[in-house]
């Protein structure tokens, strides 16, 4: 009988173990799903908010922005405004925004030159960025515009941009945004391209400081060095073959020359 009450006692104990074991695992897979569950509700949320800037469409209206000194520029559909008037540069660009949020103007950097994924594989510092005094919002599925000024004297960039203005070259726009409650952070590259009597405005990458993508440096990287190779390929090609054919024009030439002449 003492043998019985110990085999029962042992038993209950093991049962009772085997209990909280299940109720343990059931409550871990519980919590791991509903963890799984909070983040797809978060993701699905933050997509219904983020914002994403692109220039506008080619026939969108052309929108009139005021500086603080007064000076008006036009930037039309899918065009930039860039002018150097007294010392100042001037820029501007007419955004559309095709995100699902409303995108709010954080700061921007500028540089002269088109940066490419090559160049420039990343964005300028966040410390390097000029911060946005005037709030700039930009609704979703519409347009609107970006503007900033270069007014610093002693600014090398400054400088290094209003030579790129008077030589015609292509200037970088680099714009930090947010959702409406400043996060989501985005920073998207914008190339500025001077023709004949305007600037166009395209777009070359996206970068999400807060939220992994939309694509890793190491694939962006790998897309554009493919690009310059199979460049470069084409370049080499047409020299040969230009090549082959300034020779077949000179023998061509020499066996008619050789072919006229007389003893």
């Amino acid at each position: 009988m003492v043998l019985l009450a110990a085999d029962w006692t042992t038993i209950s104990s093991l049962a009772t173990a085997a209990g909280t074991l299940v109720l343990a695992v059931a409550t871990f897979s519980a919590v791991r799903s509903s963890n799984r569950s909070a983040r797809i509700a978060e993701a699905a949320l933050q997509e219904q908010r983020r914002p994403l800037l692109a220039p506008s469409r080619l026939e969108d209206p052309k929108q009139k922005i005021m500086f603080l000194e007064g000076h008006w520029v036009d930037a039309s559909g899918g065009r930039a405004a860039v002018e150097h008037l007294d010392g100042v540069v001037y820029l501007a660009i007419s955004l559309r925004n095709i995100g699902s949020g409303i995108a709010v103007c954080q700061g921007w950097a500028v540089r002269p030159g088109r940066n490419t994924s090559l160049n420039y594989p990343i964005h300028a510092p966040i410390e390097e960025f000029h911060l946005q005094s005037r709030d700039l919002y930009v609704p979703a599925g519409d347009i609107g515009m970006w503007q900033g000024a270069l007014r610093n004297p002693d600014d090398p960039i400054r400088a290094q941009v209003v030579d790129s203005i008077e030589s015609g070259e292509p200037i970088t726009i680099e714009l930090l945004y947010s959702d409406q409650v400043g996060r989501q952070r985005t920073i998207s590259r914008f190339g500025l391209t001077p023709a004949q009597d305007t600037w166009l405005a395209g777009l070359n990458r996206h970068w999400y400081l807060d939220w992994q993508g939309p694509r890793s440096e190491s694939l962006t990287l790998a897309a554009a060095e493919a690009v310059l190779r199979d460049h470069q390929a084409a370049t080499e090609r047409r020299a040969a073959t230009e090549s082959e054919r300034t020779a077949t024009d000179s023998s061509g030439q020499a066996d008619a020359d050789g072919g006229s002449t007389r003893p």
